[in-house]
C-alpha cells in the first residue's frame, strides 16, 4: 500500500496539504500529535478500492478450495469505540461511501462451509476513514486523546484569533492616527496661508502652556484678516469671557461658612489657611473664627497651625475622623467662619475620595482646591479631575511668583469651570494673599516667549504639536 505521511504545525494545515495532494477522496489511516505539530497517515482513494478488490478475490478463492482443505475464517472485526466530535466547527464528521460499504460487507453472514477446524487469518484490513477535509477518529492505541486534543486545538485557535484581532486593531489605530496627523498638517498649512495671524497666535498659545483644545477655541475668535496685535487682543477678550474670577471677598470672607482647603502635598494648604484666617480676623475679629486640622500624618503639621492660631488668637482643633469632625463642627455653630486644613495627598491616591466623603458627611462643608501654578498643565488636569465635586467652591492659585506662566493653571480652571478665588505669591502671612486681578492673569498667561528662549516654537513646530495632538485624540 502506498501510505502517505503529512506533517504540519496544526491539524488544519496537515489536512489541507493532504487534500491538495491526494484529493477529497483520500482515506485517513491515523493522526497523532508529535513534537512540533501533527502527523497524519493517509491513502489515496483508489488504493482502498484496490485493497477491497483483492480482499474479495481472496475470499472467493478460499470458498472454491477443495473439500479436504480447511476453510479460512476471517476474525470478526472489533467494534469501533464511539468517537466524540472535535470542538472545532470546521471539522465535519462523516463516513465515506467506501467505509460504509466495507462495514455492510463485514456485517453480512459468511456462506455455509463444511465443518472443519477453524483457521484464523493473521491479516485484518486496517480501519478505513474518510478524509473529506475531516478527522473521524483517532488510532486505536490512544482512544482517549481526540476530545482533549480537540479542546486544546480549539482553545489555541481561539487565542490565535484573538491575538490576530488585537494586532489588526492596533494597526488600524496606527493608520487612523497617521491619517489624522496628515489632515491636521494640511489644515495647519491652510491656516498659515489664509490667516497667518491666527496661525502665529496658535504657536504663542501652545508655547505659553495652553492645551491644544483651549488654543483652538481662542484662535477661532480671531478674524482671518486680523493683524498680530488684533489677534492677541481678540484672544485676550475671548479668554476673559471664558475665565471665572471673583475679585471680591463677599463670597468667602464676608459670607462666612465652613471651608476645607484641599490639594496635593506641598501645594501650600497650611500657609494659605493661615493667610485666610488673618484676613478674616482683620474683618470680623478673632472670636468669629476657628481653625481645624485633619493632618495627623505630617510631622509638625498640627503644631504649625497651632502657632498661627496663637499669633492670631484663634482656637485650633484637631480631628481624627468623620465622627470627630462632625462633633467639632457642631460645637462651632456660632462661629462666622471655620477653616479646615486637610492632609495633602497625591491626586492618584484612593484616599482622596475618602477625604471628600468625610468632609461631605460632616455637614455643610465646601472645599477650596489649591492649584500649584508651577506645575504642568496635564498634572493640574489630573488634580482637578481627582478633586472634582458639587461641593467644590472654587480654586486658589499658589506659588504664582515661582511660575514662568499662568497659562497651564488658567487653562485648567477654564476647562473645568473652576472659579478663581485667590492668588498667593509668597510665604508672608497675610500679605501674600491676593484677590484675582483679570488684567494680571491675562498678562501672565498670554506673555510671549522671546525668540532666544529654548521653549520658543516656530511655525513648523507648532504645526507638528497640533498634528500630534490630533492624532492622539
Amino acid at each position: 500500500m502506498n501510505v502517505k505521511r503529512y506533517f504540519a504545525p496544526t491539524a488544519r494545515e496537515a489536512l489541507r496539504a493532504l487534500k491538495e495532494a491526494l484529493g477529497p477522496d483520500a482515506i485517513v489511516l491515523s493522526n497523532r500529535a508529535v513534537d512540533g505539530g501533527v502527523e497524519i497517515l493517509a491513502l489515496p482513494g483508489e488504493a482502498v478500492s484496490a485493497l477491497q478488490a483483492a480482499n474479495r478475490a481472496a475470499v472467493a478463492a478460499k470458498s472454491k478450495a477443495p473439500a479436504g482443505e480447511p476453510a479460512a475464517v476471517t476474525a470478526p472485526k472489533p467494534a469501533a469505540a464511539p468517537v466524540r466530535e472535535p470542538a472545532d466547527g470546521d471539522f465535519r464528521v462523516s463516513l465515506s461511501a467506501l467505509a460504509a460499504s466495507a462495514a455492510r460487507n463485514a456485517a453480512r453472514p459468511a456462506p455455509a462451509a463444511p465443518a472443519q477446524p477453524a483457521v484464523v487469518r493473521p491479516f485484518s484490513p486496517p480501519r478505513i476513514e474518510s478524509a473529506d477535509f475531516a478527522l473521524r477518529s483517532r488510532p486505536a492505541a490512544a482512544p482517549a486523546a481526540p476530545v482533549a486534543a480537540a479542546d486544546d486545538f480549539g482553545n489555541a485557535r481561539m487565542r490565535e484569533l484573538q491575538e490576530t484581532n488585537a494586532r489588526l486593531m492596533q494597526e488600524l489605530s496606527g493608520i487612523r492616527g497617521m491619517i489624522e496627523r496628515q489632515l491636521a498638517g494640511f489644515a495647519w498649512g491652510e491656516t498659515r496661508r489664509q490667516a497667518p495671524a491666527r496661525a502665529a497666535l496658535m504657536g504663542e498659545l501652545l508655547e505659553a502652556g495652553f492645551s491644544t483644545a483651549t488654543a483652538r477655541k481662542l484662535a477661532e475668535a480671531v478674524p482671518e484678516d486680523a493683524s498680530r496685535i488684533e489677534a492677541r487682543e481678540a484672544a485676550g477678550a475671548a479668554l476673559d469671557r471664558m475665565m471665572r474670577a471673583h475679585a471680591s471677598d463677599d463670597d468667602v470672607i464676608d459670607r462666612g461658612g465652613v471651608y476645607a482647603l484641599v490639594g496635593p502635598t506641598g501645594v501650600g494648604k497650611t500657609t494659605t489657611t493661615a493667610k485666610l484666617a488673618a484676613r478674616c480676623v482683620v474683618r470680623h475679629g478673632a472670636s468669629r473664627l476657628a481653625l481645624i486640622t485633619t493632618d495627623g500624618y505630617r510631622i509638625g503639621a498640627q503644631e504649625q497651625l497651632r502657632i498661627y492660631g496663637r499669633i492670631l488668637g484663634v482656637p485650633v482643633f484637631s480631628v481624627r475622623d468623620a465622627a470627630d469632625l462632625r462633633q467639632t463642627l457642631a460645637g462651632l455653630r456660632n462661629k462666622h467662619m471655620v477653616l479646615i486644613d486637610t492632609m495633602g495627598m497625591s491626586q492618584r491616591d484612593r484616599m482622596v475620595a475618602e477625604q471628600a466623603s468625610m468632609l461631605s458627611g460632616a455637614g455643610d462643608v465646601r472645599r477650596l482646591l489649591l492649584l500649584n501654578a508651577t506645575a504642568r498643565g496635564d498634572t493640574l488636569d489630573d488634580v482637578a479631575r481627582a478633586y472634582a465635586g458639587q461641593d467644590l467652591a472654587g480654586c486658589i492659585f499658589t506659588k504664582v511668583d515661582e511660575a514662568a506662566s499662568l497659562a497651564p493653571a488658567l487653562d485648567v480652571a477654564v476647562r473645568h469651570g473652576l472659579e478663581i478665588r485667590y492668588l498667593t505669591n509668597g510665604q508672608r502671612v497675610p500679605e501674600d494673599l491676593h484677590l484675582p486681578n483679570r488684567a494680571y492673569l491675562l498678562h501672565r498667561a498670554l506673555r510671549e516667549q522671546g525668540a532666544e528662549s529654548p521653549w520658543h516654537l516656530n511655525d513648523e513646530e507648532a504645526g507638528m504639536m497640533l498634528a500630534a495632538a490630533s492624532g492622539g485624540a
